[in-house]
């Protein structure tokens, strides 16, 4: 008899609940507010963070590929986020400090990783800098974005990824949700022609803010594509058949994203995969590169005047797209790269030790810019963008100590990949160890032409694939080979 009435009773909350719902949506959208229908997934989400922190940054994760700037919903705001993925981000870090708080602790062997201690090097300095800035308020909202991305994509992964498993999911999470995203840009692209260049900037916006992103993703995606398909066995023709469609897909639009940078870092990390494949050591290397500057340097002169004789402007025909990489006469999108370098290094010059502050550079270049280097693109308002380099930005924003703290987490990166790859003992955590480092050096050479670690779309996988290089040197090297079975 009381099951029965407690079960009453819970119907008619139930309903009630539901019905003032309904009631207090109707009454909002008679005044346009709009936004009341999105509370059940906030709520959704703070429980799924409060029960299971590993899932709710995986959520994240999913929805990175669709989040919208905040800008395109709102406009003439001062102040822009990707939705939902950052308020989320930032949800996670409150999260995470909390729970640090009340006893639950990283596991020492990441917080004393040399991948984590170059991480604290790296947001120490950006804090420091964030005090001497130009401009302090633009300067802690960068380093307050850094620090949710580190800590989501970085921290909280790593300790999600003591399973191998995890590692599989987040990465394959992101690849259906970005699918998608793909395959509405190539729907659109269509819509004005697959060969028209000029349309690949915008067709993936709202998601993607130009080309050159989404073809950065695109090249740091497909290494891991490819172990994913060596992964799974000969004898299951049905996944590796779907799984080859998978890559051609990706293959298709990294071809029609008409980004330049993209196919250049591809090309130099298979050129990285072939020399730790050949296992040439790295001594040869370093002797292999100081010549060919070495050489460079002295022919210098004669390599800029055969530069400046192409005059090759990017376009819909490929063979013409790739000659206009090299035009440094004509071509507007190089000369105005080469514009905001020589503005990041002039600026570097005047404050050599702590810059101008992270994220000031766009307002602060304008001053810097020489009327002989400026393009048809060039703007003195700071609404075009950063200075179009992973490591000039820095250096310009954060000093010298700046540039030399992205290099570290780099380096200790690379270093703690190939230690990885050379002594699992399992197959397919050198194959997937692999795949995630080749996927980072795309990064690492895009990052000389374009910089996207402040936005989501990239530092997920920047981060997250840091991370997992991390979690399998801790976690997974040792661990032996599965018998067969």
């Amino acid at each position: 008899m009381i099951a029965g009435i407690q079960d009453q009773a819970r119907q008619y909350l139930f309903w009630g609940i539901v019905l003032s719902f309904i009631a207090l949506n109707a009454v909002m959208l008679a005044f346009e507010i709009y936004y009341v229908p999105l509370i059940p997934a906030v709520l959704l989400f703070v429980v799924l963070a409060i029960v299971s922190i590993d899932k709710f940054l995986l959520a994240i994760v999913f929805f990175v590929p669709v989040s919208i700037p905040l800008s395109t919903l709102v406009s003439g705001l001062s102040v822009n986020m990707f939705l939902p993925t950052e308020p989320l981000l930032a949800g996670l870090l409150i999260l995470y400090f909390l729970k640090y708080l009340m006893g639950d602790r990283v596991e020492i062997r990441l917080l004393r990783h040399p991948v984590t201690l170059a991480i604290y090097f790296h947001l120490a300095w950006l804090f420091i800098a964030s005090i001497t800035s130009s401009d302090p308020v633009v300067s802690f909202k960068l380093f307050a974005a850094r620090l949710w991305f580190v800590v989501g994509f970085y921290m909280v992964a790593s300790q999600i990824f003591r399973k191998e498993k995890t590692m599989h999911t987040y990465v394959w999470l992101f690849i259906i949700s970005f699918a998608g995203i793909i395959v509405y840009t190539l729907i659109n692209h269509a819509g004005y022609g697959l060969y028209n260049q000029m349309m690949a900037h915008s067709v993936s916006r709202p998601f993607y803010n130009d080309h050159t992103s989404y073809g950065a993703t695109l090249g740091m995606i497909l290494p891991v594509l490819v172990a994913i398909f060596l992964l799974i066995k000969r004898d299951n023709v049905n996944s590796r058949f779907l799984m080859a469609l998978l890559i051609i897909l990706f293959l298709l639009a990294l071809v029609f994203s008409y980004t330049r940078a993209a196919w250049i870092s591809i090309i130099a990390s298979v050129v990285v995969w072939v020399i730790i494949k050949l296992r040439i050591r790295f001594e040869l290397v370093l002797v292999g590169a100081v010549i060919l500057v070495g050489f460079f340097l002295s022919v210098r002169s004669q390599i800029m005047v055969e530069l400046e004789k192409n005059r090759v402007e990017s376009s819909g025909e490929f063979t013409e797209h790739i000659q206009s990489i090299s035009n440094i006469s004509t071509d507007q999108s190089n000369l105005e790269r080469i514009n905001r370098w020589s503005c990041a290094y002039r600026m570097w010059r005047d404050r050599p030790l702590f810059g101008f502050g992270p994220g000031t550079y766009q307002f602060e270049y304008g001053r810097y810019q020489r009327s002989y280097e400026k393009t048809r693109i060039s703007t003195d308002f700071g609404t075009l963008g950063n200075a179009h380099s992973e490591y000039l930005g820095p250096l310009s924003e954060a000093g010298i100590f700046g540039l030399i703290s992205v290099l570290l987490v780099i380096g200790t990166t690379i270093y703690t990949g190939i230690r990885v790859y050379f002594t699992a003992r399992r197959k397919s955590v050198r194959i997937f160890s692999l795949a995630l480092l080749i996927g980072l050096f795309s990064y690492y050479f895009h990052g000389v032409l374009n910089n996207f670690l402040d936005t989501d779309k990239l530092s997920v996988l920047f981060w997250g694939y840091t991370a997992m290089l991390v979690a399998m040197d801790v976690y997974h090297r040792d661990t032996p080979e599965e018998p067969a079975t």
